[in-house]
């Protein structure tokens, strides 16, 4: 166990349940609760410590991303569409998906505190919705996937967007977003990240000018998707340093099983983490 006194201040703050997912890997006997050889309770902590500086990371570079994706979509549908694109449903694929997001939208607009959606209100009334360039600064991330993967695939602007991320077309960009919204939820309810696994993962990209992984053997690993993130970042987000963070916590985290993350063994050799 080593010092109790730590454990239990410990364990003041961070509960036994919040725990259990971080000690599983390390049990011989689930049922009896039994560990592995020189598991100590300081193990669990520094794996927890670890998880948690990971998602901080991975938290910065979603937002990077997300910044990105709203300034694409105001610019190049804007062009093409007009500034209330959102408004016509004649853009979209689904209607009644279309119907959805307004409403989430609607409520997103009633409940901010940001000056410059009162002030349009105030100006043109409640009848109104800001336009786009407005209006996409205050959406979640989600709410974004869902816009772009319903645009109609005859809008030209569809791939365009998917192009500036170094992506084919529009199918890559849809299904990576919304892999990338899975994992910001993920962190943003401070939940157990580094060896999840991810229901929906990204459209594999097998072939590409720029620099990147071999086709990974579990495409739900954690190492698979945050090679995705570093693959978009590098195009959005110059200097963004995100690629050395996770290499020194990794390199500098020996207790961490890089089997469990789906990181292989010659992750340094792999084009995009060189």
């Amino acid at each position: 166990m080593g010092d109790i006194g730590t454990a239990k201040e410990f364990l003041r703050n961070i509960s036994y349940f919040r725990l259990q997912g971080f000690w599983w890997e390390f049990h011989i006997d689930k049922e009896n609760h039994k560990f592995r050889a020189g598991i100590r309770f300081e193990t669990i902590i520094n794996l927890y410590t670890f998880d948690s500086k990971f998602r901080l990371i991975l938290f910065d570079a979603l937002e990077r991303i997300e910044v990105a994706i709203r300034t694409k979509l105001v610019y190049y549908l804007s062009i093409e569409l007009g500034q209330w694109w959102i408004e016509n449903e004649s853009n979209f694929y689904s209607k009644e998906f279309h119907q959805e997001s307004l409403s989430e939208i609607d409520k997103e607009l009633s409940r901010t505190k940001e000056i410059f959606i009162k002030s349009h209100y105030r100006k043109y009334g409640d009848n109104y919705r800001p336009p786009a360039y407005k209006t996409l600064e205050i959406v979640s991330f989600g709410c974004l996937s869902k816009l772009y993967s319903n645009l109609n695939h005859t809008i030209k602007a569809k791939d365009r967007i998917a192009k500036e991320f170094n992506l084919p077309n529009h199918h890559f960009l849809r299904s990576w977003l919304k892999t990338f919204n899975i994992v910001r939820n993920i962190i943003t309810h401070h939940s157990r990240i580094w060896n999840r696994n991810i229901d929906s993962p990204p459209r594999l990209l097998y072939k590409t000018e720029y620099d990147f992984i071999d086709s990974p053997k579990n495409e739900n690993s954690m190492y698979h998707c945050m090679s995705y993130i570093l693959y978009i970042l590098n195009k959005v987000s110059a200097g963004h340093g995100i690629k050395e963070r996770i290499i020194i916590l990794i390199e500098d985290s020996d207790f961490i099983n890089l089997t469990e993350m789906g990181i292989p063994d010659d992750w340094r050799d792999q084009n995009i983490w060189k």
